[in-house]
């Protein structure tokens, strides 16, 4: 099960900051509580910080598994190479490994419909290999998503995604998967 959280929420953040920014916080709380509390409530505002250990603990966890740079390039350079039967075959697997039903579409906005939990979500990745990625695709996969009543929608690509389409997807709830989990989704 995924956690939703607000993307800016303190938790967040530390999820996506280095681990050890969370066990720091958990060090000053600790201290903080050793050097202002009086010594029955000690324990009480140590305790204050177990939510961030528990926040340090996900990330390194995460940062661990995560590939490394050189491992994310190679595996961006081969995904690259491949012809589209290969590459739609590596993500559909990719999907298939994280527990979705996977069906193809025959659908010039969508590639993909993931079915997990009762909650579908429509995949395009047709054009993964253009160096630049703009609005129109992106408006073509929210249109058939309304038309699927998918309640989300992925966009797969390994260029780089203009910065009024990135607007567009955020303000759709649309998630963009390029490099690191692009890697990750199509080479574990």
């Amino acid at each position: 099960m995924k956690l939703k959280m607000a993307k800016n929420s303190l938790f967040a953040i530390l999820l996506r900051s280095p681990w050890w920014m969370s066990f720091g916080l958990v060090a000053a709380i600790a201290l903080a509580a050793r050097a202002l509390l009086p010594e029955p409530y000690v324990v009480f505002g140590v305790i204050g910080g177990f939510p961030f250990l528990v926040i340090g603990i996900m990330a390194a966890w995460r940062q661990w598994r995560a590939p490394s740079a050189a491992r994310v390039a190679e595996a961006l350079k081969v995904a690259g190479g491949m012809s589209w039967r290969d590459f739609s075959s590596a993500v559909e697997q990719g999907f298939a490994r994280q527990g979705y039903a996977v069906t193809r579409l025959n659908s010039p906005a969508a590639d993909f419909k993931l079915d997990k939990g009762g909650r579908l979500t429509l995949v395009s990745c047709k054009r993964w290999k253009a160096a630049n990625h703009g609005l129109e695709p992106l408006r073509d996969l929210v249109a058939a998503q309304a038309a699927q009543d998918a309640q989300g929608s992925i966009y797969i690509s390994l260029g780089s995604v203009t910065d009024n389409a990135r607007r567009f997807a955020q303000t759709q709830g649309m998630v963009l998967l390029s490099e690191n989990d692009l890697a990750q989704l199509i080479f574990d």
